[in-house]
């Protein structure tokens, strides 16, 4: 089974970690960016994803509400994959009593744990869920070879 990373840049974190934690995780990070780099840098921050197996495949499927399919980028280098993006802060009207959808850059990487065909790997954006399609590699694994004389 594959495990998600919320590995980022930088980060030595290589085990996803429970939604609830989020806020604190956030609030964290802007503490500790704040204390020793004078002003906040901007993280990526994870979206959520959910990650399967069936006999074939390896399929992702990640929440991304509201972004269209050029504003998502796959790519796939070994057995890493990377979905990246930004979602646009969008224009408010009147006063903001609470904002708590998230904006900016996002960044979301597993490792898949098999070997996998490349070549075919499938990517599609419908309401709001990406899921990409990672084919298992097709060799076969036993065979019965014939000895000649």
């Amino acid at each position: 089974m594959a495990l998600p990373s919320t590995r980022r840049s930088g980060d030595t974190m290589l085990t996803p970690r429970p939604r609830a934690f989020d806020a604190l995780y956030e609030q964290m990070e802007q503490l500790v960016n704040a204390a020793f780099a004078g002003a906040p840098t901007e993280m990526p921050w994870v979206p959520a994803a959910d990650v399967g197996e069936t006999d074939t495949a390896y399929v992702i499927e990640a929440e991304l509400p509201g972004l269209k399919k050029n504003e998502v980028d796959v790519s796939l280098h070994d057995r890493e994959l990377t979905i990246t993006g930004e979602v646009k802060e969008r224009e408010s009207r009147g006063l903001r009593h609470r904002k708590q959808r998230r904006t900016g850059r996002f960044e979301y990487r597993v490792f898949l744990p098999g070997d996998i065909d490349a070549e075919r790997v499938d990517a599609n954006l419908a309401d709001g869920v990406l899921t990409v399609t990672v084919p298992k590699s097709t060799t076969e694994k036993d065979r019965h070879v014939e000895v000649k004389d």
